[in-house]
């Protein structure tokens, strides 16, 4: 057998960016699903700790929004479990109608949870207004970006029948 029939051919630019495209959007997916899955986690270990003490380090966002309800708050990160589980699928596996629909649950889910934020900007300060806000956005444009990541791989690659 010759080395030439063992040898891989060299990787072209086409594929070099699709290979680095493909680590942006599991990077991007990856992150918001760490995200969601930190609510989920620590609203589900300790939904009374979680309203008090959410996001952490000394700021309490939920706590100034009203009354304690511990079954809102376990419903709330229950849901948030589920996308994370939903986005860390949809990042190893980045199938392009998987991961399309784990965003659009994702943003089904953020775009309304957003909107109100946007209309009750009394509670915060500036600062953790922004915070808050801002997180919002960085995690909806990576999963944006994940999407359209992956449409475009989609088209790349040869389509099969199932």
């Amino acid at each position: 057998m010759s080395s030439t029939a063992t040898t891989r051919p060299p990787i072209g630019a086409a594929e070099k960016r699709s290979s680095r495209s493909a680590v942006l959007a599991r990077a991007a997916l990856l992150l918001v699903a760490l995200a969601q899955a930190d609510v989920g986690v620590w609203g589900l270990a300790s939904p009374h700790g979680f309203f008090k003490g959410f996001p952490g380090l000394g700021r309490h966002w939920v706590v100034t929004l009203g009354t304690y309800n511990e079954h809102l708050v376990r419903d709330y990160a229950a849901a948030e479990l589920g996308l994370a589980v939903l986005l860390a699928g949809a990042a190893i596996f980045l199938a392009r109608h998987l991961v399309l629909v784990a965003g659009a649950a994702f943003l089904a889910a953020t775009l309304p949870h957003f909107a109100y934020h946007l209309t009750t900007t009394d509670s915060l300060s500036t600062g953790d207004n922004a915070a808050s806000l801002g997180g919002f956005v960085v995690e909806m444009v990576l999963v944006v970006v994940a999407m359209v990541v992956s449409w475009r791989l989609s088209e790349r690659r040869p389509h099969v029948a199932s």
